[in-house]
């Protein structure tokens, strides 16, 4: 099984027309995912690789049933875009986008709790179901099937990870890129409940990094409400406070969300914590046998 994203799995595409819109669809068709339509304002009756496109989202799921949108659009757009889909009644939105403001992010965020919508990113790889779907922009040589859930707010090294599982004869259930944005759309906990009930699921890997409580939090809920084992890394130690490390979101402020705070938490909720990336494949392969 998998969580979110399967091989039945409906998706539309908003931006499908745009350069990275249309390079990124035809990947993801040519890995087997059933993208239905597009849509890009004011293009409406074209075609990408024979996906129709419209004007609206609105039109879109008059024509067709969509469980997913992905959207390739500008950041002054990406809030009017994913509140488009909400309320045209997509359930999972994900979302590509880069340097969209924060204030902007927790809109789109707050929105999607109202409506009860699932809303990954901003600024995520995507979601990849191995060897069923793909949605987004993870390079599929780099994953397999198997009993391992992922959850990463670096894309890179969601890639390395599953990468290195692969090499022992590991696959991923599904593998789901955070976002790496101060203010994410679906937080960590959500993700692990969604492993958690996932039968198919054995082990779940957290791949952190320093700033904010994400992992602090589900360090806590781990603890209480996890009964999967769980592996976890956390990036940056060696960050210094107040600088920032690449994302947006990997910066400690006020001497929370460093590496330490984040490893002591989840150590004494029980969860095995590599000090090194290529850790992970020993520990979760002792979790698994």
């Amino acid at each position: 099984m998998s969580i979110l994203i399967n091989k039945n799995t409906k998706i539309l595409v908003q931006g499908i027309t745009g350069n990275i819109g249309t390079t990124q669809t035809k990947y993801m068709l040519k890995e087997g995912a059933k993208i239905v339509a597009g849509v890009t304002p004011g293009k409406g009756g074209q075609k990408v690789e024979d996906v129709p496109v419209f004007d609206t989202v609105e039109e879109a799921v008059n024509y067709f049933k969509i469980d997913v949108s992905v959207l390739f659009v500008p950041a002054r757009v990406a809030k009017d875009s994913v509140l488009e889909a909400i309320d045209a009644g997509i359930k999972i939105v994900v979302l590509i986008t880069e340097h969209i403001p924060v204030h902007d992010v927790m809109e789109m965020k707050a929105y999607a709790l109202q409506k009860k919508a699932i809303l990954i990113g901003p600024t995520t790889p995507g979601i990849i179901t191995p060897g069923e779907c793909k949605i987004g922009i993870l390079p599929t040589n780099m994953f397999c099937p198997g009993p391992v859930g992922i959850i990463s707010r670096s894309g890179t090294l969601a890639y390395e990870v599953a990468a290195n599982l692969c090499a022992i004869g590991i696959g991923q259930s599904t593998a789901i890129g955070m976002g790496a944005d101060r203010v994410a759309g679906t937080n960590l906990i959500d993700i692990l409940k969604l492993f958690n009930e996932d039968q198919e699921t054995k082990v779940v890997v957290i791949v952190g990094e320093v700033g904010g409580t994400q992992e602090e939090d589900a360090a806590e809920y781990i603890k209480e409400k996890i009964s999967k084992p769980v592996v976890a890394y956390i990036a940056g130690a060696s960050v210094p406070p107040g600088k920032r490390m690449g994302h947006a979101g990997a910066i400690i402020e006020g001497g929370k969300g460093s590496a330490k705070s984040k490893i002591q938490a989840l150590t004494a909720a029980g969860t095995k914590v590599a000090n090194r990336l290529y850790e992970i494949p020993s520990l979760v392969k002792e979790l698994i046998s």
